[in-house]
């Protein structure tokens, strides 16, 4: 029986005695300690709002909210869809509407954080999942889905590229869209302030301890070279309209000037 860990969302054959991506000190144990609900539980007592972000690109969230609460950006392209990063609740409407759009040509995740039911999705609709090489270590259940990708850089399909930025995971990543005048898919590896005018960076969120400046410096000057008007991030409302590639870079300069 799939298990899911009630804080983070990651999927567990049967439960386990412990989460490690919750103790892990970029996430967090409630001071209620480990609690665990089976995946059938959530499919049937949850559903996913979609919302439509450009032409190709939509949101999917759950609701009521659950664990961590991202959501997932569906990407269509003409070469198939891309589903970036996952949540835990994959109910029969959102099958049936990813069925009816075309199916998934495949799945990338930015970080651990996400992974969630990835193997359920990587299954439903026979899609690879692409993850880092470098967060090999957190994948709790094993899937002769996931492509294990190394390198800084890696096009799934033409227009359409993974970046390694580590920072928040060694193998963190973002998607760059080519399309126009581009889009970058975050995930919380860059974390959108509440302004929509800059970005941040950190090594753990809900712990709140820093990136060091070396880091943000990597991060940043990763992305040297990529045109993207537009970012989008983990969280509904987490849009960037315009302009996202140099507010990234002025963000990371403000930040490692913050550490001096």
């Amino acid at each position: 029986m799939i298990t899911l860990c009630k804080t983070c969302g990651t999927s567990y054959d049967a439960q386990p005695e412990r989460c490690p991506i919750c103790e892990d000190e970029r996430q967090y144990v409630p001071a209620s300690g480990q609690a665990w609900i089976e995946y059938e539980t959530v499919t049937a007592t949850h559903a996913n709002k979609w919302q439509q972000l450009e032409l190709q690109l939509y949101s999917i969230k759950t609701v009521p909210s659950f664990a961590i609460n991202q959501r997932a950006l569906l990407l269509r392209t003409p070469h198939g869809n891309i589903l970036w990063d996952c949540i835990a609740n994959l109910d029969p409407a959102t099958h049936a509407i990813i069925t009816a759009l075309g199916g998934l040509r495949a799945i990338a995740i930015s970080h651990p954080h996400y992974y969630t039911t990835m193997q359920e999705w990587a299954a439903a609709f026979d899609a690879p999942v692409y993850l880092h090489a470098s967060d090999r270590e957190w994948v709790m259940r094993a899937s002769p889905a996931i492509v294990y990708w190394e390198g800084d850089a890696l096009e799934i399909v033409p227009s359409v590229t993974l970046l390694r930025l580590g920072g928040h995971f060694a193998g963190g990543t973002v998607l760059h869209w080519q399309e126009g005048e581009g889009v970058l898919l975050a995930g919380d590896i860059l974390q959108v302030t509440p302004g929509k005018d800059a970005v941040s960076f950190m090594w753990s969120y809900p712990n709140m301890l820093p990136l060091p400046a070396r880091k943000v410096e990597e991060v940043t000057r990763r992305l040297v070279g990529k045109s993207f008007a537009r970012l989008y991030g983990a969280f509904e409302g987490q849009n960037i309209p315009a302009n996202a590639d140099a507010i990234v870079q002025r963000s990371g300069q403000k930040y490692i000037a913050c550490l001096k």
